[in-house]
């Protein structure tokens, strides 16, 4: 997983992601012929797969073994077809597989605290009537509004180290008790972290954050399913103690050239059961107001 570096070993992560990959797979979903017998593992075996992609067996076992990362882009997209990644999950191969690719999402030592881009900042100051927030690497939290804190958290009152969407999912039991399925809520934030983990192998706060996680039995086995996933858009019932039961649809809006921030903006469509609860959320006036992080 991560070393004592607390850095991604890129090698081991791609050799555990395409095994992840390949385990979702169905051979006779894929029209692949029935031999017989039983299966060690889930799903596809190499062979199948270089089948599928149409590379040699050599050439699919070095790049899941990790021997070498400078594979073509055409065997990458090769492969990538065969197993049926999706975008993110392709940007994600192509960054552990292709080390001149890696140098650009890469940071080298250690970074100093993110700070809020200007722009989103007054983006988020001019959402006063819709839970909204910013988000950083491996889920910080480093911006949000009145509403944010009605919904989630009184972020103001807790520890730099505890505004981190992750870590509340993994320690909080009262902010997993938000959530009407808080398990697949911590599969999101699993899934977010290793997208930006996946962009970053060599942040030590990020590798240090993934080790405290896994201390977590529950979020180490979801770790260990190798998902990954950018946050874009989607929704989340709550149930939040004010108002009750209340599902919110996301957006995200990340810049082109600082994809390391993003707001997020939660919003109800107009005449649904959650509008008057939002209302009500968004003019409660129970928590501390904060619009950034101290």
């Amino acid at each position: 997983m991560l070393g004592r570096s607390m850095t991604l070993d890129r090698r081991a992560e791609l050799g555990r992601f395409l095994r992840s990959r390949r385990a979702r797979l169905n051979p006779a979903e894929l029209g692949l012929p029935d031999h017989g017998g039983r299966r060690r593992v889930p799903g596809l075996r190499r062979e199948e797969l270089a089948l599928l992609a149409g590379v040699s067996v050599d050439h699919y076992v070095r790049l899941e073994q990790g021997r070498t990362l400078q594979f073509s882009e055409e065997v990458l997209d090769a492969v990538a077809r065969a197993l049926r990644l999706d975008p993110t999950e392709r940007d994600h191969l192509y960054r552990l597989a292709r080390s001149y690719q890696a140098q650009v999402y890469q940071g080298t030592g250690k970074r100093g605290p993110q700070r809020v881009r200007p722009g989103l900042q007054r983006l988020l100051d001019s959402a006063t009537d819709v839970p909204a927030y910013i988000v950083g690497l491996g889920t910080d939290v480093l911006a949000w509004n009145r509403p944010a804190a009605a919904l989630l958290a009184d972020f103001g009152t807790l520890a730099p180290h505890e505004r981190n969407l992750a870590w509340l999912v993994c320690h909080d039991e009262a902010f997993r008790a938000l959530f009407a399925d808080p398990a697949a809520k911590m599969r999101d934030v699993a899934a977010y972290v290793r997208f930006d983990i996946g962009r970053h192998p060599n942040d030590p706060a990020l590798g240090a954050l993934v080790e405290e996680l896994c201390r977590n039995p529950e979020f180490a086995e979801i770790w260990n399913r190798h998902d990954v996933r950018d946050k874009t858009h989607g929704s989340y019932t709550y149930r939040n103690p004010v108002v009750g039961e209340i599902t919110l649809e996301y957006e995200t809006f990340r810049a082109p050239d600082d994809p390391d921030q993003a707001l997020v903006m939660h919003t109800v469509p107009e005449g649904s059961p959650s509008e008057a609860a939002l209302q009500l959320l968004a003019g409660t006036k129970t928590v501390r107001a904060s619009s950034t992080a101290p």
